[in-house]
């Protein structure tokens, strides 16, 4: 909206500032910090009344969490308004690629919203059906990829290598939706520790924040040798939203937790990463950036194949960050190695920009 006014009045004076994709990434992390902190208490206060009993905890899950019993879910719904509303303020509200990131974050926190308000509602960790969650997560990540792909190409282009892509065509929108698909649910998969999700999907942010905003300049992306996407630079201030949103809720979500994130916001932000690294042509190195939550959602798929052919685990328990919490490792000593691991995954991801 900003941005309109700013271009309306020429970009006289101050509102010179506004055209500036760095400027706005910057105000629009800092607006959506200082809502988050805002709105959090008495948001918090309402789950509270509300959910009377909080969000149900697993009696097969770790024995020290059934401390958190009574603390209320659905804090995601804090995080999206915080990142709409600042999108809504600082972004330019007539690229595309706003409109279909902003759809699958807002509609993957919706079904995690309905899946919560299950769970809450029936005292149980089930929540929606897995087969329904799913089909409405392709429905809206299906939609997204189609707006996406109106605006680049179809093809998959392969880190290291400079100008090397794979054409894929017709299957490029079902390989789209299946990444913001698969990365919403990995994010799902990661939020089960006091933080443990929200600080790697802050720097995963980041991280594409600095690649969105070279994708979409064409002098850079020349000289990095990386594809061009005009247009694409507005999404960094899609990312900082979402680091200023996290922020805000990592404040309140910091071990002990006041109130835990819930699928509306693991979903909704897993969502969000999945459709910027579409809309940047940076499918493989989301790979690498988020590859906490890649080994998260392995560790799952790997425990379930083995035991449904052995009747053994390999893990102690799934997904992997309750591993190590079954081997004696302290929560707070979990997530902040995994934090630890995020970084040094991101530091990774920025290296394929310049090792072509």
């Amino acid at each position: 909206m900003l941005y309109l006014i700013a271009e309306w009045l020429n970009f006289e004076g101050v509102f010179n500032l506004i055209r500036y994709q760095t400027f706005r990434s910057g105000a629009t992390l800092i607006t959506a910090l200082i809502i988050g902190l805002i709105i959090g208490p008495r948001f918090i206060n309402m789950l509270r009344v509300r959910q009377g009993k909080g969000q149900p905890i697993r009696a097969d899950g770790p024995q020290s969490h059934q401390a958190k019993v009574g603390t209320p879910t659905m804090g995601g719904l804090m995080i999206l308004i915080a990142l709409v509303l600042s999108m809504l303020l600082w972004m330019d509200l007539r690229n595309p690629f706003v409109w279909a990131c902003l759809g699958v974050t807002v509609g993957f926190g919706l079904i995690g919203f309905l899946d919560d308000y299950d769970k809450v509602t029936k005292a149980s960790h089930k929540g929606v059906s897995g087969k329904v969650r799913l089909l409405m997560e392709f429905i809206v990540a299906g939609i997204a990829s189609w707006l996406i792909v109106s605006q680049i190409n179809t093809n998959l282009y392969v880190p290291f290598l400079s100008d090397v892509s794979i054409p894929l065509g017709p299957f490029y929108y079902v390989f789209a939706a299946t990444v913001i698909v698969g990365f919403g649910n990995a994010v799902n998969l990661t939020d089960g520790l006091d933080g443990l999700a929200t600080m790697p999907v802050i720097i995963a942010a980041g991280t594409l924040a600095i690649i969105a905003y070279l994708v979409g300049r064409a002098d850079f992306s020349e000289y990095l040798g990386i594809p061009h996407v005009p247009g694409a630079g507005e999404l960094a201030i899609l990312c900082a939203a979402i680091m200023g949103g996290g922020l805000a809720f990592l404040w309140f979500n910091a071990p002990p937790a006041a109130v835990f994130m819930g699928d509306t916001g693991s979903l909704a932000l897993g969502g969000a990463l999945g459709a910027i690294a579409v809309a940047s042509h940076h499918e493989i190195v989301l790979l690498i950036i988020g590859g906490l939550f890649v080994a998260e959602t392995a560790s799952v798929i790997i425990q379930v194949f083995w035991f449904k052919r052995t009747g053994k685990r390999i893990f102690r328990m799934a997904p992997i960050h309750h591993h190590f919490e079954q081997k004696g490792w302290a929560e707070s000593t979990v997530v902040i190695r995994f934090w630890i691991i995020s970084i040094v995954l991101a530091l990774a991801g920025l290296a394929t920009l310049k090792i072509r």
